[in-house]
């Protein structure tokens, strides 16, 4: 009997690492500067992604978060995108630009409210994600783009496999824009991520945005006190 025979069920993990750097060798090969649009959720997640890809796309980043909750923070995270974009855009070879769609955050919770008892990382998550990339998708192919990808590949919290299945699917909607696939944690990107979000001083936010996880941080936080409060009494 082979001990190390892979479960039926299970599937083998794709290099999606491999499959961007191949990509991106391609378009060089090519002499193509192709146009990408990127779907990003903050500043510090997107520095890494930056960085890599514009050395061979001209950029452009789409921030559709309505799923964060409350307003201020997510006025918080665009603000320190637009201030992370204005100290590097003039050290990148094609400047970023920035596209800022209508914030709808009751719209965007309401969809969600349906899965708001399901854990983090599971079903509730995977539907924010598949929410956000198919607008963001769409706008790309309105709007002609030669490619669209997402910055949430560089999460430890976000199963990349996942969310390039996601890219996969809405590529058969969208057919006429590739999907970039990425894991861009990989080979130490989150390690240069977290550098430079230390070299330009970044707002790391300690929760993932939407209202349900808002409210399960905000009672990891009173639990945590009251256990302190308990210990020290």
């Amino acid at each position: 009997m082979e001990q190390n025979k892979r479960p039926a069920s299970s599937k083998p993990k794709i290099n999606y690492w491999k499959m961007s750097v191949e990509e991106m060798a391609r378009i060089v090969a090519e002499g193509r500067q192709p146009r990408l649009l990127m779907h990003a959720c903050c500043a510090p997640c997107s520095a890494f992604p930056l960085e890599f890809l514009s050395s061979v796309f001209k950029v452009t980043i789409y921030y559709n978060n309505s799923n964060i909750y409350p307003a201020a923070e997510y006025q918080r995270r665009l603000d320190e995108l637009k201030r992370y974009l204005k100290e590097v855009n003039p050290t990148l070879p094609h400047p970023v630009e920035l596209i800022v769609p209508p914030y709808r955050n009751e719209e965007f919770t309401a969809r969600l409210s349906v899965l708001k008892d399901v854990p983090e990382g599971g079903g509730r998550c995977f539907l924010c994600y598949g929410l956000r990339m198919d607008e963001a998708y769409r706008y790309a192919s309105e709007h002609h783009f030669d490619y669209f990808t997402t910055v949430m590949t560089i999460s430890r919290q976000k199963d990349s496999q996942k969310l390039n299945e996601i890219g996969r699917q809405l590529s058969h909607k969208y057919p006429d824009v590739p999907y970039f696939y990425s894991d861009f944690k990989k080979k130490k990107g989150i390690d240069r991520g977290q550098e430079l979000s230390r070299l330009h001083q970044l707002y790391r936010q300690d929760y993932c945005g939407c209202r349900y996880s808002y409210e399960k941080r905000q009672e990891d936080i009173k639990r945590k006190a009251e256990e302190t409060s308990s210990q020290a009494g």
